[in-house]
């Protein structure tokens, strides 16, 4: 889906909304300190993913605050109130995705749903199992970018900022920005949990687990695993990190490409703009454990 091809396409849309946000932000910043999280972070991913899906832009700030509850369902151990509100904007999402590929099976045009809907249609006779697997397709997609991506970028930026001389040795050498990107995702990954169950009787590490059983995969501890990395709990942009916040085998994150793209377009920007940039204030984080979302990251100086 996001091969080199789709990448080599909206890699320019990317770098236009980045500078534009950035442009944004350092007006917020001549008033003083100003909100990275909510001016940059939930902003780029929604304007990617929205340009490329071609949904209307007035329809981006719902949908963010949509994907925001929606997220709740696949919390560990999630309250009441908060499947209720997973629930609610799982109901909202559905009814504006099928609506958007009724939309594109009426007036087709040249965008991802509508060319989904002409592969579908010639895989399947019917056409309301394959308006049913477009609909799910662009769901997915979407869930997939704005949350965890935003939380990616903002993570990006706190720690950078809270390791001065590695943001400084970063400026010097730009060609280990994806190299500080992998660290990022490795020291704190935007999604801590992933759950699954198991398709049969099996046995892992040692354990028994009974078919159907689901299993809780506590991948920020992965992450931080001393057998398979040097001192883990230090922050090192020069370690050739690899990860599992990005899933792996059949569960890979389809918009990995996506939001390594989006990150090293918005951090070469930063370093080139914006080399004196201070936290003001730790982030604060939304009350969640698995799906890590900052809604607060206050900064200073340009």
């Amino acid at each position: 889906m996001f091969d080199r091809k789709c990448l080599g396409g909206i890699t320019q849309t990317i770098e236009v909304h980045a500078e534009r946000l950035l442009d944004r932000f350092a007006d917020e910043l001549r008033n003083g300190e100003a909100d990275f999280s909510t001016l940059v972070s939930e902003q780029l991913p929604m304007c990617s993913i929205g340009e490329w899906l071609q949904l209307p832009q007035s329809d981006y700030e719902l949908l963010r605050s949509l994907a925001h509850d929606q997220v709740f369902t696949q919390e560990l151990l999630p309250s009441a109130s908060q499947l209720a509100l997973s629930d609610a904007a799982t109901v909202e999402l559905e009814s504006y995705f099928r609506e958007l590929v009724q939309e594109r099976r009426r007036a087709p045009g040249d965008d991802p749903v509508s060319r989904w809907l002409h592969t579908w249609d010639a895989l399947e006779p019917d056409r309301e199992a394959a308006d049913e697997a477009v609909y799910l397709l662009a769901l997915l997609v979407f869930l997939a970018a704005p949350e965890t991506t935003a939380t990616l970028l903002s993570s990006m930026v706190w720690l950078l900022l809270e390791h001065p001389r590695q943001f400084g040795w970063l400026r010097a050498h730009e060609d280990h920005v994806p190299d500080a990107i992998e660290e990022v995702l490795r020291y704190d990954s935007p999604n801590h949990i992933i759950s699954r169950v198991a398709p049969e009787d099996t046995t892992i590490g040692g354990v028994r687990i009974e078919k159907d059983r689901m299993v809780h995969l506590m991948v920020g501890v992965a992450n931080h695993d001393p057998a398979h990395f040097a001192d883990p709990e230090v922050f090192d942009i020069r370690r050739k990190a690899n990860h599992l916040s990005f899933s792996g085998g059949v569960h890979y994150c389809l918009g990995a490409p996506l939001a390594r793209l989006e990150a090293s377009t918005l951090l070469t920007a930063l370093l080139r703009r914006m080399p004196r940039l201070r936290v003001s204030a730790p982030p604060v984080y939304a009350p969640r454990v698995g799906f890590r979302r900052i809604v607060e990251l206050r900064v200073v100086g340009a």
